[in-house]
């Protein structure tokens, strides 16, 4: 496959993309790169991309060889694609916390810890779930383990088990069920530590890593030499407390958020690939000569003609040439009414024709297209979001360093000033201090708070995606809301009906008879607001849809037609200005108004609009009282979206904007530092909801949206937004709770166990005071975090 271009007087020499095989003109490329001394030619910025990050999984022959493959004149769409398997070890990784980190091929943050996920998801990135299989098999091995270890030492101390396992047996049973938990269970968190260590950069697992490590450790001294430790460090017996269950506790916990922080990024690049999915993988290519033929998708190219037939999805940008439809642009718009598309309109890959046939003239392709736009949108504001990081991670910056440097202190003060015999003093107390600031409750903290606060918001329709979801919701300013299917029911409905010649009962029955021929958009609607009435149809006689005005056929020997005012104009119809006045009257509030005749003469109108939710104002009066500026954002025109806000009391209306606009209007409202939550339901919501502080997605909306978001509703009520936030004050206030708990423990025990009250008053920490204090600590996080069960929403 040769790309050096070549041209003659007769022709232009076309070069082959390396990636999809695809032939094409240098001079059209859309991109180009130099390789072993050779440009090299693509279709697209996508096949460039991929080809930059290895080139050589690309070239299996010489130059000479690949050079074969350069084709005459005319354009190949057959090119059959290059025979290559995209690998994790082809893709570029990055860090969501800090975008600046980037190998290839998966691994972990040097600087925080985390795994690395792929810079770039398309449908040809493998979807490794390898490493949350991997944590999810260690979390639930090591929590069938860490259960009886904490069966045997709680009840040593409170149920006496001790009649039944001797004290000895009960220790070495700790220790072989802990050893598993805390060796291999806990493998990736000492990994992690060690990197962090190696890289200068303490983080969350070098914390884990010093506390649960050093529990086992010293356990394991205590176990097998009791007798290095000296008498003040004795219990009844003789024996030495065992930190087992707090090491085997802390390893299951960090696993079990490991598992779930996985799984939710897992979903997230899952909804990506949803938006790829929504491009069709094939096109209908129309030749020069008429005829037909199916060719990948990858192969379409600007100035292709395409048909799309009814109920296919369009596969590219393009403009229509021939034919007509309507097609259900809500992917893009979220607008539930179909679009009329007649020749020279737009139309985009992605969203869906109706029951109409067309040909377009393909104008963006690949990386181009809005869809494409869009799903690079969603990947790049999920990544440039700096999440918040964990306070446990902001604080073990300082944190670690100070424990072990007040670790040192102690082994050398007691070295240096202790009494005999110095050593197991000096040893003694210094793992003290790596004990007790073991962040038993710290560990516990956050997951409790957020276990039993998402529990209790998923039990009011509430569902938190992540605790990061929870701490923004707290602090959010602006909630942007879209409008269709978030403020409105997003399915129109009939809702006005006016005759002042006929019976509103036989004007209906009348109009919706006839519309049940009809393939209009809105027909539909009309039908079903008259069957609800309780108002039955009949049949049509001569029924004729006439193109661009409406449609007109005979019903029980009456002539009657429906449309807009070209309609009436074509059947020599008066408008009566009453109507036409109210009919205005109408469209100002937001309805589409459609208008009817019955036996030449002007008789009524219809009016269909999309009713706002009875829920939305008391909603929006609520988040009003919290302070909370409101804005509208939707892609309907500006006349209907302001009738709209005008109704709900909407602070500021941003309308007619398109989804890559969407997402340019929350980083403008966040521009002045304002925490901004967006509540949408529709795909085109999805770059804008990845791109808000928080994203709050309608659970009757689509799955993308939700996967988009951090938090869904599931009712589709607005109510659940003043439930969300309130969950997410109640849950950060018990979470600091919870940590100053956890806080005032390792502040007030270190020094103790330093051995700080040992020159006064001859007191050193005697290690079952610290195991009774660390369960007394974990068990005040535990109550604290079960009061938000009962907190009011």
């Amino acid at each position: 496959m040769m790309m050096q271009a070549g041209t003659t007087k007769a022709t232009t020499q076309l070069v082959v993309d390396p990636v999809c095989g695809m032939n094409i003109d240098p001079a059209t490329a859309a991109g180009s790169t130099d390789h072993n001394g050779e440009t090299v030619y693509f279709c697209s910025k996508g096949c460039l991309a991929k080809f930059k990050l290895n080139p050589e999984a690309y070239f299996k022959g010489s130059g000479d060889e690949m050079s074969s493959g350069s084709a005459p004149a005319e354009h190949d769409h057959q090119a059959a694609p290059t025979s290559s398997t995209v690998t994790a070890g082809d893709i570029e990784y990055t860090c969501p916390m800090h975008p600046q980190v980037v190998q290839i091929g998966p691994g972990s943050c040097p600087i925080c810890g985390m795994a690395l996920e792929p810079k770039v998801i398309s449908l040809d990135t493998p979807e490794d779930t390898t490493e949350l299989d991997d944590m999810k098999r260690r979390f639930w091995v090591s929590a069938a383990l860490t259960l009886p270890v904490l069966v045997l030492e709680m009840g040593s101390m409170l149920l006496s088990v001790d009649r039944v396992i001797p004290h000895a047996a009960n220790g070495w049973l700790q220790f072989a069920l802990a050893s598993v938990v805390v060796v291999w269970g806990g493998y990736p968190f000492f990994e992690r530590a060690a990197a962090s260590i190696k890289n200068v950069s303490p983080n969350m697992f070098t914390l884990i890593a010093l506390g649960t490590g050093a529990a086992w450790i010293y356990s394991a001294i205590a176990l097998f030499f009791p007798s290095v430790f000296p008498a003040a460090f004795r219990g009844h017996g003789g024996s030495v407390a065992l930190y087992f269950e707090a090491a085997a506790v802390i390893t299951t916990l960090v696993l079990l958020g490991q598992v779930l922080e996985l799984r939710a990024r897992s979903m997230t690049s899952s909804a990506i690939r949803t938006l790829l999915e929504l491009a069709p993988k094939t096109a209908r290519l129309v030749a020069a000569d008429g005829t037909e033929s199916e060719i990948p998708l990858e192969h379409v190219k600007v100035g292709d003609l395409l048909r799309v037939r009814p109920g296919e999805k369009i596969p590219v940008d393009g403009n229509v040439t021939d034919g007509r439809s309507t097609v259900d642009e809500s992917m893009v718009s979220g607008e539930p009414v179909p679009v009329e598309k007649t020749t020279r309109s737009n139309v985009v890959g992605g969203t869906v024709n109706g029951t109409g046939s067309f040909v377009f003239r393909a104008e963006k392709v690949g990386a181009e297209t809005l869809l494409a736009r869009i799903v690079q949108m969603v990947s790049e504001a999920q990544r440039s979001r700096a999440p918040i990081q964990r306070l446990a991670d902001q604080v073990s910056a300082f944190f670690v360093p100070a424990v072990i440097a007040v670790a040192v202190i102690t082994f050398f003060a007691w070295m240096i000033f202790g009494p005999q015999p110095w050593f197991a003093y000096s040893f003694a107390n210094a793992i003290a201090v790596l004990i007790i600031a073991c962040p038993c409750a710290l560990g516990l903290a956050t997951p409790m708070s957020i276990m039993v606060g998402t529990g209790r918001g998923a039990s009011v329709g509430v569902l938190i995606k992540n605790a990061e979801a929870l701490e923004v919701l707290e602090k959010v300013k602006v909630l942007v809301v879209d409008k269709t299917g978030t403020l409105t029911e997003g399915k129109p409905k009939l809702v006005s009906v006016v005759s002042p010649t006929l019976a509103e009962e036989e004007f209906l029955k009348l109009a919706a008879s006839l519309e049940q021929q009809s393939e209009h958009p809105l027909a539909q609607s009309i039908v079903n607001g008259t069957t609800e009435r309780g108002i039955g149809l009949v049949g049509v006689d001569e029924f004729e849809s006439i193109t661009g005005t409406g449609v007109t056929g005979s019903i029980s020997g009456k002539r009657v037609a429906i449309g807009n005012q070209k309609l009436l104009e074509h059947l020599r119809i008066d408008a009566k200005p009453e109507l036409m006045k109210r009919a205005e009257e109408l469209r100002s509030e937001g309805q589409t108004v459609m208008l009817v005749a019955v036996d030449g003469g002007h008789a009524g109108l219809l009016g269909v609009a999309d009713p706002v939710k009875d829920s939305a104002v008391d909603a929006l009066r609520s988040l009003h009282a919290e302070n909370i500026k409101i804005v509208m954002l939707t892609g309907d025109n500006k006349a209907t979206a302001k009738t709209v806000a005008a109704k709900l009391g909407i602070d500021e209306v941003i309308a007619e904007v398109l989804p890559d606009e969407k997402s340019d209007a929350i980083g403008r409202l966040m521009g002045d530092g304002s925490v901004v939550a967006m509540a949408g339901d529709g795909i085109n919501d999805a770059p804008a909801l990845a791109r808000a502080s928080v994203g709050i997605a309608m659970g009757s909306g689509t799955d993308i949206a939700m996967e988009s978001a951090g938090v869904t509703l599931l009712k589709g009520d607005l109510n659940g937004i003043v439930r969300a936030i309130k969950l997410s004050r109640a849950t950060m206030s018990n979470i600091r709770q919870n940590l100053f708990f956890a806080f005032v423990y390792n502040v007030l025990g270190v020094p103790i166990a330093a051995g700080l009250l040992y020159p006064a008053f001859g007191l050193l920490l005697s290690p079952i005071i610290a195991s009774a204090a660390m369960t007394f600590s974990s068990v005040s996080v535990i109550m604290n975090a079960l009061r938000l069960r009962s907190a009011r929403l």
